[in-house]
């Protein structure tokens, strides 16, 4: 039986519109209203869209929009608490690429409100080829703002038809860079001042954080999950239980209208989130992202199997206390009590968190999460962090493939071929790069270093004029295609 027809909702106006279909979403977000509908009287549903040309409103809308999320904890005794729940919240998928006219119609929605997104970390970005007749455009904050202008032209600027924006993006101010780029495409396109103006006015972009390990799909736990359920379901959502939101607000919040906070789930609205934001992504996502492409060279394949290995848990060990922590300011103590609490949920045996999934677009993820950490540290201790700049070498070696396929880098290390997903940009860079030739491992070693560390398109400066770096990343990047990870890695630690 599959989950649709043993499924049942209350018929709600779609309050939100979501941009984004993944795992992560569905696991936070569409959890939330589920319970928001069930505590409280909003009372509404999702409709999702989907961001890119190719992604899941087909397998959402074959279940129609139903599915179960498996959230995992362990207690102080290590005794296992699992929570399930079938949500209701979301109504479909739209894939505005194939069905735009459907797409744009809610622009037209008395009853929208909300805008909720992930696009990834490349998600919001400005793109110039995008234009306002474009069925649909190709980046995020465009498509954002033709539908804003669809809106305005629909309610004649009624303010009372405003959006609230809440992106979960994991870039900084990722709310105000949401609302850069739709006011820049709507001078691009010479759209009218009084537009402008109630996108300014009426429409309310809140910079927001949020934390939450989502491992998406148990593959191998399905069937068996799926036979306790009593029906099939191919969305499958397993994540933590631990959730923590940060939403910044300027003027007020708007948890009167959407009251996240009455779910009694972690939700925080604050005129100030840099404190939440640069801990969680510095400490939790940069720990992430320094550790998961050398211990993928190193052979694993889980968050877990890299707290289990003596020498991957002491790289991330050394890496997070020593230098991710000493380049931050604030309270030691209090950044190293969130550190601890992070490596206790990495250790959750039942949350399978892959490396594959960290490692998508880990060249933007490594800008956000790690750089500061690794620029900071170099600023304050006048050298170069040991952990940090082998990580940016581990990058390097990471994206070793020659070959592009269904939009990703066809890879290898000792275990076989992986494939990564990254921007174009950057896959085609790697690309051409691993064409070319070398007269050994040493000169390859500099002149890749040297050309990625230059590219001020990845950094957003050249990274190579920082002092020592370049030499320290070459130094291990040759090491590493000379002695392999493994042994790489050991000289790292000691």
């Amino acid at each position: 039986m599959n989950i649709k027809d043993c499924s049942s909702r209350k018929e709600r106006p779609v309050r939100i519109l979501q941009y984004g279909e993944g795992n992560f979403l569905r696991a936070f977000v569409d959890w939330l209203v589920d319970i928001m509908n069930e505590k409280t009287d909003f009372n509404s549903s999702v409709m999702m869209v989907q961001p890119l040309e190719k992604g899941m409103s087909d397998m959402i809308n074959a279940q129609d929009g139903y599915y179960t999320t498996i959230l995992s904890a362990v207690d102080e005794k290590g005794k296992e608490k699992e929570e399930i729940r079938k949500i209701t919240s979301v109504l479909g998928c739209i894939n505005p690429y194939k069905d735009y006219d459907e797409y744009i119609s809610y622009a037209e929605s008395a009853d929208l409100r909300f805008i909720f997104s992930n696009t990834t970390e490349a998600g919001i970005t400005y793109c110039e080829s995008d234009n306002l007749d474009d069925r649909p455009q190709s980046s995020f904050p465009a498509k954002i703002a033709a539908f804003l202008y669809r809106r305005y032209t629909y309610f004649k600027g009624d303010e009372s038809k405003g959006l609230v924006f809440i992106p979960c993006e994991l870039i900084d101010k990722n709310g105000d860079m949401l609302k850069k780029y739709v006011i820049m495409h709507a001078r691009r396109w010479n759209l009218p001042s009084s537009f402008i103006s109630w996108v300014e006015t009426a429409c309310h972009f809140c910079n927001s954080l949020v934390d939450r390990i989502v491992p998406g799909y148990p593959r191998e736990r399905a069937k068996e999950l799926c036979a306790a359920l009593g029906y099939e379901d191919n969305l499958l959502d397993a994540a933590e239980r631990f959730l923590f939101w940060a939403i910044e607000y300027k003027e007020k919040s708007f948890d009167d209208e959407i009251p996240l906070s009455k779910t009694g789930e972690g939700v925080v609205w604050t005129p100030d989130m840099t404190f939440y934001r640069t801990r969680k992504v510095r400490i939790l996502n940069g720990t992430h992202t320094m550790t998961v492409l050398a211990a993928m060279l190193y052979g694993l394949d889980t968050i877990k199997e890299c707290m289990d290995s003596e020498i991957i848990s002491s790289f991330m060990g050394k890496g997070l206390f020593s230098e991710i922590i000493e380049s931050m300011d604030g309270s030691r103590s209090e950044l190293e009590s969130y550190a601890r609490d992070v490596l206790k949920r990495f250790q959750n045996p039942y949350v399978k968190h892959m490396l594959s999934s960290i490692s998508l677009n880990s060249v933007s993820k490594f800008k956000t999460r790690d750089l500061p950490s690794l620029i900071g540290y170099m600023e304050k201790e006048n050298k170069v962090p040991p952990v940090l700049s082998f990580s940016l070498a581990s990058l390097i070696a990471f994206y070793n493939g020659k070959e592009i396929k269904d939009g990703a880098l066809i890879s290898c290390r000792e275990k076989g071929e992986y494939s990564h997903k990254d921007s174009p940009e950057v896959l085609t860079f790697f690309c051409a790069l691993n064409k070319d030739s070398y007269k050994n491992k040493k000169e390859e070693a500099q002149i890749k270093t040297e050309k990625v560390l230059s590219n001020v398109s990845f950094w957003g400066e050249d990274l190579t004029k920082r002092e020592g770096l370049a030499d320290t990343v070459s130094s291990y990047l040759e090491l590493i295609y000379t002695e392999g990870m493994k042994e790489a890695i050991k000289r790292v630690i000691k």
